[in-house]
């Protein structure tokens, strides 16, 4: 789903403004997530050059993208005309980066996408040999960060999606099934909710729990595991899903576990009731992790407390220790405290929020209790 076409251009006027502001000339954006932003274009980037260029505001030229021919038709669904972005296409045996240049001009300093492949980076080096290359990450993290109505609809969707997931898991976590079949079973029912594909399944049972991202394995699920559930993936605007949830299987925990569970539960809360406009990301990391300390667990709450969520899984803002970004209206990320007891079990809750005028809206709302299923 390609954002309305005045959507569209404000992004790209906002993105020269904020260009400008850093003293950026030029923009170069290869196929990626920025690029997918900006026009809605979610080509890959291959060893041919496709490369928006986007002059920063108060310079003349207008906006152009660089293009394989053989690739151009994959363009045609775009509104690059009542955008005002020229479509400049070259052959097998022309030198794109020539091209680049041509339209970029004389510029100073210019900033590449953050996730341009090394070759498109040397080869542009080549043609601008004198000019001082910056990453576009900080200029278009401003833009990204702040989700407008229309990303936020997006996400919510995503985040009721997963729970649908979620809230199947009695059929897959079952005693005698290995962490694969589980997470073949999850990976089936995430695409059956609309998602396009399920970027990543954890299922991490027993002492693969005590894993952060542990992927899946061999190890056949035994009666008591407690099992850590990561799962999540794009729907078709491009915009993520990511929730956890950690179930018991086949019967009752011990209570330790149920009283360090009951602790993250808690921290959680805690976490997600700091989260409102004007209070620092690094706050809402505290928030979460001083229970945790206070409980005698902190050594084993191993990770920050959440990532930005959008179109790509991890994005600014990341709410970790030492990070002062003021939260503002908009902002999507995850609030994901976990406790990991090496070789022996692990535990995580992770809700998406979004931050609103006063406080957050939670995107998850399955329960966040240590689930025991029948197993």
């Amino acid at each position: 789903m390609t954002p309305a076409v005045p959507a569209l251009a404000e992004r790209i006027r906002r993105a020269g403004e904020v260009a400008a502001s850093h003293d950026v000339e030029v923009l170069l954006l290869t196929p990626g997530t920025d690029l997918r932003y900006l026009l809605g274009y979610g080509g890959a980037s291959h060893e041919r050059l496709t490369c928006l260029v986007l002059p920063a505001a108060g310079h003349l030229a207008p906006p152009a993208i660089v293009v394989p021919k053989l690739e151009a038709p994959g363009l045609a669904a775009l509104p690059l005309a009542e955008l005002g972005v020229e479509v400049l296409t070259w052959t097998d045996g022309e030198d794109p980066y020539r091209l680049v240049s041509d339209l970029a001009g004389g510029p100073t300093r210019m900033a590449v996408a953050d996730s341009m492949p090394a070759s498109h980076v040397f080869g542009l080096r080549d043609v601008f040999p004198d000019v001082a290359q910056t990453l576009a990450g900080p200029v278009l993290r401003e833009l990204r960060m702040r989700k407008d109505a229309g990303e936020v609809a997006q996400l919510r969707a995503a985040g009721a999606a997963i729970d649908r997931v979620h809230a199947r898991m009695a059929e897959f976590l079952m005693v005698g099934r290995t962490e694969a079949e589980v997470g073949e079973a999850i990976t089936a029912a995430i695409l059956d909710e609309g998602h396009t594909e399920a970027a990543f399944v954890v299922v991490g049972s027993g002492p693969h729990g005590a894993s952060p991202h542990h992927d899946v394995s061999g190890r056949v699920i035994e009666r008591g595991d407690v099992v850590v559930v990561d799962i999540g993936g794009p729907l078709p605007g491009g915009y993520n899903s990511d929730s956890t949830r950690t179930y018991a299987v086949g019967g009752e925990p011990p209570a330790t576990i149920r009283e360090a569970y009951a602790v993250l539960q808690d921290a959680q809360e805690r976490s997600v009731a700091a989260v409102r406009p004007g209070v620092t990301a690094e706050s809402v990391d505290t928030a979460a992790r001083e229970p945790i300390t206070e409980a005698g667990l902190g050594k084993n709450f191993v990770h920050r407390t959440g990532h930005g969520i959008g179109l790509d899984v991890h994005e600014e803002p990341y709410i970790v220790g030492g990070n002062p970004i003021l939260l503002e209206p908009g902002m999507a990320f995850s609030v994901e405290p976990g406790v990991y007891l090496e070789g022996e079990w692990g535990a995580r809750i992770e809700d998406i929020v979004v931050v609103t005028a006063d406080g957050c809206e939670r995107l998850n709302t399955r329960p966040r209790d240590l689930v025991v299923l029948p197993g």
